[in-house]
């Protein structure tokens, strides 16, 4: 069969999808590409506007202006005399090819078989990049997409990319108090881009997942979750977008999906443990964390912090205090990996340190350890509230106007009451309960309350049964 057509001064090369005037390739989009090829390889024949539509858009709903419009930009890139010398409108029919078409067969040279290649080389190198979660690999993979996408700017996969990229150019921040906003409405707009391109792309539907879960959209984020999932069932990371963007039941069969598909990920034993936390079974908990931390060679490429700090939080919450120190060492011991993620989870990790020396009351250590977590996150509610429980006393000043979730504030509240007196258990108690009650349902919030290192849930189950099970409730 053929793979090329020439008409007047042009070449269509159907196999590179390239149009050529003169033997010079013109920018051409893969949408007016396919009008344009649609046409040509049937010179002479009317065809509908229905047709073209679907060819062109495929499973996309768009109306005859958007058609009208791409006939337009073709009619205006093949410049001629009459404007229809190439494309003639018949009346309540569609569109027809009218010149005279030859069909050739074209053969690429290395140098233009090498251009091809190179867009899908950058996207290849792009998504290494973006999966070790570092943050300087992560800025690279950035900048490299960006250059691809001026080359190839309607390649779903591309868009793919520099949504991840940008979204994890948000998570970077997230703990900041000026979130970088912004690389989180680009990701967003890349990752809408892309499911518009190729709405079979399961890719770029799990990437609207993640995206829109960031920006707390949770009903949409799970809804294109689970089609990237319907698209593509057989792919590791569309399961763990799935349970990321999830919680209880749900989280948890996503999470063994991903397992199922590679055994040992960490980060799915890890969202898995974060629902066994919050039902307060610790046991099991601890069962997935531990299968997380002995990952077979073959996924250490994909590990995960804070491992090591949940891990800690278990030892601390049943009391031995020595080993969750020795797990939150073996947690800081990865700050310098450049994760995405270390720096959040450092802090926390501090903040849990603080609060051991703050039991032994050691307070010089338990300071150090907690202006630590707040040199890693300035807004960090429980190391400042630590703070002043090492200093004169506990304060929530200055908390409100800077935390973001009332929960948080709640816990953060109860924390300083327990502080100032543990016999304080049961107002602590009723602060959390309320705002759990008031929190969202079926969300993630508050499911490290069980372990909580300054609420101390475990040492007076009894008193805090209410919030456990509202706790379990939630993660059901």
């Amino acid at each position: 069969m053929p793979d090329g057509y020439a008409f007047g001064p042009f070449e269509l090369d159907a196999r590179g999808k390239r149009l050529l005037r003169e033997h010079e390739p013109l920018s051409i989009s893969a949408r007016h590409f396919d009008l344009l090829h649609a046409l040509v390889a049937n010179a002479g024949e009317v065809l509908s506007k229905d047709r073209l539509i679907e060819i062109a858009w495929r499973d996309v709903a768009v109306t005859d202006n958007s058609l009208e419009q791409a006939i337009s930009s073709l009619r205006k890139m093949l410049v001629s005399r009459p404007a229809d010398q190439y494309i003639r409108t018949e009346a309540r029919r569609g569109y027809r090819f009218a010149a005279p078409v030859t069909r050739v067969a074209t053969r690429e040279t290395d140098a233009a078989l090498d251009a091809l290649l190179a867009p899908h080389r950058a996207w290849i190198e792009g998504r290494a990049a973006l999966e070790s979660l570092e943050r300087d690999q992560i800025a690279r993979a950035r900048d490299v997409l960006e250059g691809v996408l001026q080359r190839v700017p309607e390649q779903a996969s591309v868009h793919v990319g520099l949504a991840n990229a940008y979204a994890m150019q948000f998570e970077m921040t997230r703990a900041d108090p000026a979130p970088d906003v912004a690389a989180l409405e680009r990701a967003a707009v890349h990752a809408r881009d892309a499911c518009r391109l190729d709405a079979q792309y399961g890719e770029a539907w799990a990437t609207l997942g993640f995206v829109l879960a960031r920006a707390g959209n949770r009903a949409d984020a799970v809804a294109a979750s689970r089609r990237a999932v319907t698209l593509e069932p057989d792919n590791w990371r569309h399961h763990v977008r799935l349970a990321y963007g999830t919680w209880g039941e749900e989280r948890l069969r996503a999470a063994d999906r991903a397992l199922a598909l590679l055994p040992g990920l960490p980060m799915a034993h890890w969202l898995a443990a974060t629902v066994h936390v919050a039902r307060n079974s610790l046991t099991e908990a601890e069962r997935e964390l531990d299968a997380g931390l002995a990952a077979p060679p073959e996924v250490t490429r994909f590990s995960s912090v804070a491992l090591h700090w949940l891990r800690g939080l278990l030892h601390l919450a049943r009391g031995d205090e020595d080993k969750a120190l020795a797990e939150f060492d073996r947690e800081l011991a990865s700050e310098s990996s450049g994760h995405l993620y270390a720096r959040e989870c450092c802090a926390n990790t501090y903040y849990a340190i603080g609060a051991v020396w703050l039991r032994r009351r050691r307070l010089d250590e338990a300071r150090a350890a907690f202006d630590a977590a707040t040199a890693r996150v300035a807004i960090h509610p429980m190391a400042r509230i630590g703070l002043g429980a090492a200093g004169p006393r506990p304060t929530m000043s200055g908390l409100a106007a800077r935390e973001r979730k009332a929960l948080d504030l709640a816990i953060a509240e109860a924390a300083a009451r327990l502080l100032e007196a543990p016999s304080n258990v049961s107002d602590a108690v009723t602060i959390v309960n309320r705002a759990l009650a008031e929190a969202p349902p079926s969300d993630s919030d508050g499911w490290l309350i069980p372990v909580e290192p300054l609420l101390g849930v475990q040492a007076a189950p009894d008193v805090w049964s209410p919030v456990l099970a509202r706790l379990r409730g939630r993660a059901s």
